[in-house]
């Protein structure tokens, strides 16, 4: 759970970070002005910040479900590796010269904050038969789990 707990941070982080700057950008045009140049810096910034809240809030529901069902070592990296992406779309954007071209970071960033997310609900989803071995009152129970086995008076030789 720490994992996913320091990832959603992670996220938060940037997503406050990039709202703060995009603050701070607000002075130099006019009240209400909106730029539609994709080069201009401050049309940068807003895309990464709304980019940034689109993906963020879901993406971190999804790391704190996943954390706090005993994940696997692998989907601890794949939490770490969705924030690694989330901040490399946001570079990609922000680093870009324009955003009317296509950029490997983004793109990357973008293809990733995608697939990884997608893949872990899928497999979130799923069973997981590998770590159920036998049932004990009609209830699934882990293997050599002789905890479980004296709370639902099973045989734990049985397991």
């Amino acid at each position: 759970m720490t994992t996913a707990i320091v990832c959603t941070a992670l996220l938060g982080f940037l997503l406050f970070l990039l709202g703060l700057n995009v603050s701070m950008g607000r002075g130099s045009g006019a009240a209400g002005d909106y730029p539609n140049d994709p080069a201009e810096p401050f049309f940068k910034r807003l895309r990464a910040h709304g980019n940034t809240a689109e993906y963020a809030p879901m993406l971190a529901v999804l790391m704190l479900l996943v954390g706090s069902r005993n994940p696997s070592v692998w989907m601890l990296w794949t939490m770490g590796l969705a924030v690694a992406c989330r901040y490399a779309i946001v570079a990609g954007i922000l680093i870009s010269p324009t955003l009317a071209k296509p950029d490997p970071l983004r793109f990357a960033g973008a293809v990733d904050t995608i697939s990884i997310p997608s893949s872990v609900i899928i497999l979130f989803v799923l069973p997981r038969p590998a770590l159920l071995t036998s049932t004990c009152n009609g209830f699934p129970r882990a293997r050599n789990s002789a905890a479980t086995a004296r709370i639902c008076f099973c045989d734990p030789r049985s397991a």
